[in-house]
């Protein structure tokens, strides 16, 4: 053998046997998809508009269109690669998740699901879309809300996943969807502070569980990062120079004092609706799993907007303008924020 083939084989070998450290970015979205029903009439539920006699006139041909148009966002937040992590709300049921997965444009994305059975009235539900090459699962659960001051109330269950994502790691995902204002925002906050305090519950538990606990809170809190279910019920604080491990931070804080931004669009007035909040070990923890705060963003391309004909400006391009089919993804704008994984 020659000399400089021998050198050559020896260093192969010897990187081979070397431990190698990579970086992969691990993408995080948020969706509320406004009203993702199926053509079929649940008795249990108020989904009587959405159906094909409906006052909505939901076809089976209008309903594929919304399932591409999810998947187009979905696939165009992903750029280069699809989410690892997508949460939805607003959807109504497991058959319409799997018709996202199998059916539409994210076919071949290799994505599974998981997704509530709330009591809703309206028969809404949220979901967690994983890729599990990405994201091993583990298990689930839903929490059904109780409310002390209204026991006949009804809203939907938060959705609580916790998989792996590297072998030291693992990530505990809770995906919301707050009651709404309706009825007016101080009349129904005290809603969205109980289930507020649900939530941080169930994380608080977990950081006395696990040593290095890393939560993922992402939903529509139907509140800004302000307000009081946010930065005082779940004590969602935002990003500082100040961080602890098990403390919550709001990574969309800052996007509040943005006047021509934000995910929903009240008359007006943009709002933050929709946030990404993770425990503080995620941000300077010393495991293999870093949120990087300064990816957190909304959104939004021209072909999900609009021209606002009446307070001016652009808005989302909906499903639905009031009761005329506008054909378009949604009335919010969904948020993203990049993870950083080293795996040895």
């Amino acid at each position: 053998m020659k000399p400089k083939l021998l050198t050559l084989t020896l260093t192969i070998s010897i990187l081979l046997h070397l431990p190698v450290f990579g970086q992969t970015n691990f993408r995080v979205m948020f969706y509320n998809v406004e009203n993702l029903y199926d053509t079929l009439d649940n008795p249990e539920k108020d989904d009587d508009d959405f159906l094909p006699e409906g006052t909505m006139h939901w076809t089976q041909g209008r309903y594929y269109n919304k399932l591409n148009n999810i998947a187009k966002v979905i696939t165009s937040v992903g750029e280069w690669d699809t989410p690892a992590l997508v949460g939805l709300c607003e959807v109504e049921n497991e058959k319409v998740i799997e018709d996202l997965t199998r059916y539409s444009l994210l076919r071949n994305m290799n994505y599974r699901y998981v997704v509530t059975n709330s009591p809703d009235l309206r028969g809404v539900n949220v979901a967690l879309l994983y890729q599990r090459d990405k994201f091993k699962y583990l298990e689930h659960k839903s929490y059904t809300i109780q409310f002390p001051h209204n026991v006949r109330k009804r809203t939907r269950d938060i959705l609580h996943v916790t998989g792996q994502i590297s072998a030291q790691d693992t990530l505990d995902v809770f995906v919301c969807h707050f009651p709404s204002r309706r009825g007016g925002e101080m009349e129904s906050e005290p809603d969205r502070l109980y289930v507020a305090s649900v939530v941080k519950s169930h994380s608080d538990s977990l950081m006395q569980i696990r040593k290095n606990t890393c939560i993922l809170i992402m939903g529509d809190f139907n509140d800004e990062p302000s307000n009081r279910s946010i930065s005082q019920a779940l004590n969602a604080q935002p990003v500082s120079d100040n961080l602890t491990k098990q403390n919550l931070y709001n990574l969309f804080s800052a996007f509040e004092k943005r006047k021509d931004t934000g995910s929903y669009k009240f008359q007006n007035q943009w709002n933050m609706l929709d946030q990404i909040i993770v425990s503080g070990n995620l941000i300077i923890g010393d495991g293999n799993v870093r949120v990087l705060p300064h990816t957190a963003n909304i959104f939004y391309r021209d072909f999900m907007l609009t021209d606002d004909k009446t307070y001016g400006g652009k808005r989302p391009k909906k499903t639905y303008h009031g009761r005329r089919h506008e054909g378009g993804y949604s009335d919010h704008l969904p948020v993203w924020v990049d993870f950083m994984i080293t795996n040895p």
